[in-house]
């Protein structure tokens, strides 16, 4: 019997010290977890989310194509994906007019914004802007039927651009010298349909957008507005982010290994 007794407690015994041993262990990876940044944290910081506002409508640049998917496409979207994976981020995009991008941006809806934006004085007075991917010109667009070759053809017309645009700015600076009248619109699609029903004569579009769209209208002629001083296009920030150096950093890296050059032959259809 004692015999019987002694084997029962050391069985007893031995369980319990496994099971306290179990829980020892246990304890010991939670805490591991915690304070290496192993499982939870890696994988928080693994999938970090950029929200990135742009506005869709602005082909090559950012654009869906309706025919194959609601996905929003581009150049800037490529540009903005590639910046994002060699700094370990994901990206979420927002559709939104482009002229409430800004506004979102310092309500914060948005930690960046890349949407074919020019740096200028006003902007940059509100936002930061990372250092230029694109050096763009400006286009006159209008009927091939009208003839117009120059904006002194365009006076006493009416001309169109995209609200909020430096498009817009620049038309309204050559209304008051060639005597035309201005009228905007949310929307580069707005735009060229104004232009095909008659509504507008001529409009001021980017060469890029505007060869987009020449060359699917066989209807539509341009050409070029000198202008002073170049524009150049920019990843858009709040004041102050941090996010402007990490983005400068990639962007010239990307500059200076050719990959923008091979965006450029991607997307447009005349490559400057």
């Amino acid at each position: 019997m004692k015999n019987k007794y002694f084997l029962f407690m050391l069985v007893l015994v031995i369980g319990i010290l496994a099971a306290c041993g179990t829980a020892e262990e246990g304890n010991t990876t939670e805490g591991n977890n915690a304070a290496d940044g192993s499982e939870t944290e890696a994988t928080t910081e693994e999938a970090k989310v950029l929200r990135v506002g742009t506005s869709a409508d602005y082909a090559p640049f950012e654009y869906v194509d309706t025919a194959v998917s609601d996905e929003i496409i581009g150049f800037d979207i490529d540009l903005a994906n590639i910046v994002a994976e060699r700094l370990g981020y994901k990206l979420e995009f927002t559709n939104s007019d482009f002229n409430s991008l800004i506004p979102g941006l310092q309500a914060d809806k948005f930690d960046f914004v890349i949407a074919g934006m020019t740096p200028t004085k006003d902007r940059d007075e509100v936002v930061d802007f990372s250092i230029p991917y694109y050096e763009t010109e400006q286009y006159l667009v209008s009927p091939k039927e009208s003839n117009i070759a120059s904006l002194e053809d365009l006076k006493g017309k009416v001309v169109g651009a995209q609200v909020s645009s430096i498009q817009e700015e620049l038309a309204n600076t050559l209304a008051a010298e060639h005597g035309f009248t201005v009228e905007s619109r949310n929307l580069i699609p707005e735009v060229i349909q104004e232009l095909k029903n008659g509504r507008f004569q001529g409009a001021v579009i980017e060469n890029i957008v505007a060869e987009n769209y020449l060359a699917q209208n066989d209807d539509l002629a341009a050409f070029p507005i000198e202008v002073e001083d170049p524009d150049f296009k920019a990843v858009v920030f709040q004041e102050g982010s941090e996010l402007k150096a990490e983005f400068d950093e990639v962007i010239q890296a990307l500059v200076d290994e050719g990959k923008i050059d091979e965006l450029k032959k991607k997307w447009f259809v005349v490559e400057q």
